[in-house]
Order: structure tokens, then sequence, then C-alpha cells
């Protein structure tokens, strides 16, 4: 429509002419809707609310007297309310370009002052500091002109030739390197024990298949070489069958053939050994009856012989006196004594000849005892004949 005019999204319309604008101001501002302006009567201009960039190199000063060059860059605008607007309109609508040379400026002035207080090792590790500082110290100067920053970055801090900051890093250099040459030692061994983990297994892997195809080749082997031996195997296995048949054969034949001698040989010879024996016993026991028996009966004929001849053996005694020198000293009773002496003399020749008998009868020699008979007289005799060579006795 004629003579409507709607500013941008970025931009603030400026109407001059007619009323005057809020607080004043020279003009009245428009943002974000449009607005019927009355041609020839109103003059409309446009300021810009868009993002502006500023880049600021400077050279400052330390606290410690060290020139640094900073680079930084500034992100500004025009503020949004009208305030900000009517400011920045008045200063910068004729020549918008301008916002950025004049915010340059301003923040260099700003960043030498800031830096002059600080040393380099504050500035190089603290730049956030450095630009908070410059933003809080440049915000009311900004907002007297309209405009407000939305960022400051410190870009680069250099020395030049001087070689302070390389120098004051170079202990920082020095053990960055250090822990490089650690870290690149530490993956080097690192690379070089998975090499050898790796070698290792692969031996380890190499190892066991080894073994499988030797203990397969060993199977294979075994099997073969008992399918080969199956055949002789089986043959030596029934020999052996036959053989330990056999020799079980042999055993039993042996075994009756031992029971058929036990039957035939043995058992008849015991039989006869023990039929031996009884008799030889039953022939001992009537031998030995029988001795015991004519023992007895030579003892009782003996006695008996014996006393039938003692009248004849004193007889004898007394004619071998007859003829010898014998002096009576006391008369009868001397006579008498000897005559006594003659019995006593014949009873104990008696008594002798019973005791041989009865020693020889405890020895078992019965048949001795028989021919003592005659031997007792005859020792009695030689006895007599003995006395008679010998002279005359002496009878006291």
């Amino acid at each position: 429509m004629f003579g409507y005019r709607v500013p941008a999204p970025d931009e603030a319309m400026l109407i001059s002419g007619g009323r005057r604008g809020l607080g004043g101001a020279p003009f009245r501002v428009v943002t974000g809707h449009g607005k019927f302006v009355v041609p020839f009567f109103r003059k409309t201009r446009f300021l810009s609310l868009a993002m502006c960039e500023s880049e600021v190199t400077e050279t400052c000063v330390t606290k410690q007297g060290i020139a640094l060059h900073v680079r930084a860059v500034i992100a500004f605008k025009v503020g949004n309310d009208h305030e900000s607007i009517i400011n920045a309109g008045q200063r910068f609508l004729s020549d918008q370009d301008q916002m950025s040379v004049l915010t340059g400026r301003i923040f260099a002035g700003h960043l030498r002052a800031i830096i002059g207080s600080m040393t380099v090792e504050e500035i190089v590790t603290e730049r956030q500091k450095l630009a908070a500082e410059v933003l809080d110290t440049s915000k009311m100067e900004m907002a007297k002109i309209g405009l407000i920053v939305d960022s400051l970055q410190i870009q680069s801090i250099d020395d030049g030739d001087t070689g302070y900051i390389d120098a004051m890093s170079a202990p920082h250099k020095a053990a960055i390197q250090r822990q490089a040459q650690i870290a690149q030692a530490q993956a080097t061994q690192a690379a070089v024990e998975a090499e050898q983990e790796a070698a290792r297994k692969q031996a380890e892997y190499a190892r066991q298949t080894a073994i499988v195809k030797a203990e397969y080749s060993a199977e294979v082997d075994r099997a073969q070489a008992q399918a080969g031996q199956a055949g002789p195997l089986a043959q030596a296995h029934a020999q052996q069958e036959v053989l330990d048949a056999q020799t079980e054969l042999a055993q039993r034949q042996a075994q009756l053939r031992q029971q058929q001698l036990v039957a035939e040989v043995v058992k008849p010879a015991e039989a006869e050994a023990e039929r031996v024996r009884i008799l030889a016993a039953a022939e001992a026991q009537r031998m030995k009856i029988q001795a015991e028996a004519a023992a007895s009966y030579d003892r009782v004929a003996l006695d008996r012989m014996l006393i039938d001849q003692l009248p004849q053996i004193v007889k004898e005694a007394a004619g071998g006196l007859a003829g010898a020198n014998v002096n009576v000293l006391n008369g009868a009773d001397g006579l008498g004594e000897i005559a006594a002496g003659l019995v006593s003399q014949g009873l104990t020749i008696l008594d002798s000849v019973r005791q041989n008998l009865g020693g020889q009868d405890k020895d078992g020699q019965g048949n001795q005892g028989n021919k003592s008979d005659g031997s007792g007289l005859l020792q009695l005799r030689s006895g007599r004949d003995q006395r008679s060579d010998d002279g005359p006795v002496d009878v006291d």
C-alpha cells in the first residue's frame, strides 16, 4: 500500500518528521511491525540490528614490560531496546560501518589497560579472565553508544622475537616431550608385547596343531597296525586256546592216572602193609605170651629140680669134706656148726641160682635159664674140687 512501510526482522525503522519520539528523540522507532508513513511529510530510515564483527590487533605492554602482540575478535550489535536503537541511530545511522571501527578502538584501549595490569603468565594461562575483564570495563561505554557485545575472543598472543613465551613454555615443552617420549616408549613396548603375545599365540597354536596332527597320525598308524595284526593275533589267540585246551586235557588225564595209580597200587600196598603190621603185632604178642609162659614153666621146673638135687648137693659137699683134714676144736658143737654151715652153703647156692634165673627172665632170655641147669651144678662141683685140692681146711 502506498505509504505503508514495514522493517525487516533485523532492522529498526526510524521515522523522522512530525511528532518526536520517545524521550525527546528526533524520530520514532518502529520494530517488528509496519507503519503508515505520510509521503513527503515523513522520512523513513532503517538501522541494522544484525550481528557485526570487529577485529582488534594491538601491541600491548605487560606488567613485566614485555611487549605482546594481541589479536582479538569482538562480536557486537545494536541493542534491541528503544534507548539503544535511539543512541546508535543518532551516532551511526548515516554511516553504520563506523560501528566496527569505533568498537575496535574502544576495545583496543581497554585491552591495553587490562594487559598492562597482568603478567605474561597470567595472560597466557588465563585468557578467559582477560576477556571477561575487558568486557566488564567496556560494557558501560558500549551501552552509551547503543551497542552490546555478545562475545570477545583472544585469538593470539605473540611476544615477537623476545622469546619469553617460548622460554616460559620450555619446561612444559620438555615435560610434554618427556611424557610424549614415555608415551611413545610405552606404546612401542605395548606394540612389542602385543607382537610377542601374537607370536606366542601363533607358536602355541602351531604347537597344538602339530600335537593334534601327531596324535591323529599316531592314531591312524595304531589303527593300521591293529588292522594288520588282526589276522595273526586271531590265529595266535586260536592257537593259544588250543594249547590251553590241550594243557587242561593233559592235566585232567594226569589227575585221572594219579587217581588210578592210587586205586591200583597205593591203596592195595597200604592195605597189605596194614595187614602185615597187624599180623606181625599179633605174632609178636603171641611169642611174648609163649615166652612168658615158657619162662614161668622153666622157673617152676628148675626150682623143683634144685629142691630134688639139694640133698645130693649137700651129700657131694659132705663127700668133699670126707678126705679133708678137719680139726674139730670144740667137739660135738664144732661138728654141728660144720654141718650147719654146709646146709647154709647149699641154701645160699640155691638162692643164687634162683636170682640168676629171675634176672634172665626179666631180660627175655628164657632159653638161657634152661641151659643154666647143668652149669650151676658144674660150678658147684668145680668149687668143691678146688677146695679139695687146696688141702685141709681148718675150722675154728
